[in-house]
């Protein structure tokens, strides 16, 4: 990769969730426009892909923080368990 790419990985790492959200937006509206040559198109292509892969990252470490709260007998809340954990 070069410096270029280096230092694009290093902005996106350094995205909040919705920024990148917008900037793939913006990638897709690019390439959904059809006026852009066919290398900036495999640029865009390809720097979509590291920002769908850091929002995947962001959405999937924010489900593994996200707890249900559990209430007791009475209704009232007891404890607290994972997102996805059964029971």
């Amino acid at each position: 990769m070069d410096e270029v790419g280096t230092a694009d990985t290093a902005k996106i790492s350094e995205m909040s969730f919705e920024d990148a959200l917008r900037a793939l937006e913006q990638v897709v509206r690019q390439l959904e426009s059809g006026e852009v040559a066919l290398d900036q198109s495999i640029t865009l292509y390809e720097r979509g892909e590291k920002l769908r892969q850091h929002c995947q990252a962001r959405l999937d470490s924010a489900q593994a923080r996200i707890e249900a709260i559990v209430q007791d007998s009475q209704g009232r809340a007891s404890s607290t368990k994972p997102f996805d954990s059964d029971g």
